[in-house]
């Protein structure tokens, strides 16, 4: 019974990793909600959450494979190609560098319930104020972004380090605020999810290897393969959603789910008092 329970709770938090990763709407604060809502168990340490991250990141470079493939091959003669590759690098610096620096500080003081349901509301009334915003668009490819764009757009990265504000929501808003075209933010925010997710994933499971039991390992290959396939398919959606919708609906979900639970938090403790 114990194994099933620990089957449904990896089923279940591996489809939320899969739908929200790529969304503006906080992969990270969707789970410690989520956990919170329906007390789930998996694998302890953050070790079953790297296990899915590495399955949705995977679906992104299946995805581009041929492009990323392409891009890969043309760096040593083509300036273009140069260009994205090392501005991709310089992007992922600035919330690599404050992730390692600042870890325990994020564990300790902002993985927290009130934390994820505020930032949820306000950056759903961000996205709403940026979306009113933007202008006719400068950037249409995300070959074609100067160096110094790549860093600003590496920046907005950062405020992601606040669980519930969404590291897509937070590198696309920033792209958008930048003059960058809707499908291109949200194509750069993919490329930049791969080394971004893949450094946090590794340097997480290094620090947590010691807990990962060969008991586990059906769990985690379970969450692995349902985090993927749903993120694949959500991703590609996505790109098509935005180009002809916009993010609005993702602002008024983020803002009714984060009113939701900062409502049952507030009920919850007036209740236990």
């Amino acid at each position: 019974m114990e194994l099933l329970w620990k089957i449904v709770s990896a089923i279940i938090l591996a489809l939320v990793e899969g739908i929200t990763e790529f969304l503006p709407i906080s992969s990270t604060g969707h789970m410690i909600l989520v956990k919170e809502l329906l007390d789930l168990d998996v694998p302890p340490g953050g070790v079953f959450e790297i296990f899915i991250q590495f399955g949705a990141i995977l679906s992104i470079c299946v995805i581009y494979f041929d492009y990323l493939w392409k891009v890969t091959k043309a760096v040593p003669f083509n300036p273009n190609a140069r260009r994205f590759a090392f501005g991709l690098v310089l992007a992922f610096i600035p919330a690599a560098f404050l992730g390692v620096l600042l870890s325990d500080f994020i564990t300790t003081y902002l993985f927290s319930k009130y934390v994820v349901a505020v930032s949820l509301v306000v950056g759903g009334f961000a996205i709403l104020y940026i979306e009113r915003l933007v202008k006719i668009p400068q950037y249409y490819s995300v070959e074609d972004f100067p160096l110094s764009l790549y860093l600003k757009i590496g920046l907005c990265q950062c405020l992601a380090l606040v669980p519930g504000v969404s590291r897509s929501g937070a590198t696309i808003m920033g792209s958008l605020l930048m003059k960058v075209e809707r499908s291109a933010a949200a194509e750069f925010s993919f490329f930049l999810a791969i080394p971004t997710m893949f450094g946090a994933s590794a340097y997480s499971l290094y620090k947590h290897w010691n807990e990962l039991h060969s008991a586990d390992f059906l769990v985690l290959g379970i969450g692995f393969v349902i985090a993927f396939i749903t993120a694949y398919y959500v991703a590609r959606m996505f790109l098509a959603f935005v180009a002809n919708h916009g993010f609005g609906v993702f602002a008024w979900y983020r803002i009714f789910i984060g009113t939701l639970m900062l409502s049952y938090l507030i009920t919850k403790e007036y209740i236990l008092v």
